[in-house]
């Protein structure tokens, strides 16, 4: 059997919207939504300098469907980058490219074969006796175990199935084309070409089974390093080396404050944190959720004016790493005994609180009885506590337990 090499990829999720970091900041949303297509636009470039045979993608190209042919465009102008060099690309839809979705079309380049959504089709690369089996999603959602619909392996080729399916279930992603390993063994197929779980993921080796992964991190809860795959096959034998391609990354920084600590040595924590952990980005701009937990002596400065803290955190990473943007910051504080007792979010939240009950509904009027007591004319600020009505409710019963706590 000849020797090969072919990159496997799957979800890019072009067109993707990034709506909650657009409500975060718009600009982040746009830096995110350009490293979408930069990290296609790289996966290219490398799959031409590798030269390698083929490019199958496993699911997922589109987010959904296109507001006007530019996602179209951009996906038709890279695949003519590989149709130049003479490299062939294998893709099917997913659940959201399935054909029910994607409404607009783009007639793409010669070398780009797509597997049919009705029944399982069967592409054949003769000179290197290569049997690709696939089968596309009709509807967006497939409940139905396509693989084991798979035909069964060509003898004396190199089989590969391609599928996007959660398999037995993956956290966080919806339940399409279940299936086991021990179905997809039953197809004596050599490898597995798999997409939608957005997590790299080497599921078997007896036959290979590969999740590639997203191309991209598109939210807090995709970190890590995203790209695809390098298969190597020598003598029916597949090897796989990950291919790095994204563009951004996000990240999450956690810091526990006690009792004695300072706002400087908190953001002295912050920054060494940053430091450590942004060493070996290479200069990919970031996102990062930071989160701070814990007892806090400056309680009070901080709940008076959580804009400025926010900045605060923001120079502290920034003083680490230059092209870093903060996604979220969460701050799960509670004050001192001490500051308990003079902090105004604190004392008159939960004056509030215990004659309203803790009834989120009557969170509006709470705020109407504590917003005239203000000082400085800090209510006339469009979010004068600098967070939700919610927030502030979860802040009022975590002071409360504090309290108790101490008081105990």
């Amino acid at each position: 059997m000849t020797s090969f090499r072919f990159i496997h990829a799957a979800d890019l999720h072009l067109g993707s919207p990034f709506r909650g970091l657009s409500v975060k900041d718009e600009q982040l949303a746009a830096l995110f939504s350009r490293a979408t297509r930069q990290a296609l636009t790289l996966l290219v470039s490398r799959a031409v300098e590798l030269a390698v045979d083929f490019v199958v993608i496993a699911g997922d190209v589109y987010d959904g469907d296109w507001k006007d042919n530019k996602v179209g465009l951009f996906f038709n102008r890279e695949m003519g980058r590989l149709q130049r060099a003479g490299i062939p690309v294998y893709l099917l839809r997913g659940n959201h490219d399935a054909a029910s979705v994607i409404t607009k079309t783009i007639t793409l380049p010669d070398n780009v074969h797509e597997f049919t959504t009705s029944k399982p089709a069967t592409f054949l690369i003769e000179e290197k006796k290569i049997a690709l089996h696939g089968q596309g999603f009709s509807d967006r959602a497939a409940y139905e175990n396509l693989a084991i619909g798979y035909p069964s392996a060509i003898a004396g080729w190199f089989n590969i199935g391609v599928l996007h399916t959660s398999m037995t279930g993956r956290e966080g992603h919806e339940a399409y084309a279940p299936c086991s390993i021990d179905d997809m063994r039953s197809r004596a197929y050599d490898y597995w070409a798999l997409g939608h779980v957005h997590e790299f993921e080497i599921v078997a080796s007896d036959p290979m089974a590969v999740f590639p992964g997203n191309l991209q991190g598109r939210s807090i809860r995709e970190q890590g390093a995203k790209g695809a795959v390098l298969v190597t096959v020598d003598d029916g034998i597949a090897t796989v080396d990950r291919l790095i391609v994204d563009s951004a990354r996000f990240i999450s920084i956690g810091i526990e404050v006690s009792e004695g600590d300072l706002d400087v040595d908190v953001l002295k924590r912050i920054e060494e944190e940053a430091t450590r952990m942004l060493a070996e980005f290479d200069g990919k701009p970031v996102a990062a959720r930071i989160r701070i937990c814990g007892t806090c002596a400056f309680y009070d400065d901080l709940a008076r004016d959580r804009a400025q803290w926010h900045d605060e955190v923001l120079a502290a990473c920034q003083r680490a790493y230059s092209d870093i943007w903060i996604e979220k910051l969460e701050l799960r504080l509670s004050p001192t005994l001490a500051a308990a007792e003079n902090s105004f979010a604190g004392v008159e939240l939960l004056k509030a609180l215990e004659a309203h009950g803790d009834d989120a509904i009557h969170v509006d009027e709470i705020l109407m009885e504590i917003l005239p007591k203000m000082p400085g004319g800090l209510a006339a600020n469009d979010s004068p506590l600098g967070a939700t009505n919610l927030e502030l409710l979860k802040e009022a019963r975590e002071l409360l337990l504090a309290r108790m706590a101490v008081a105990g």
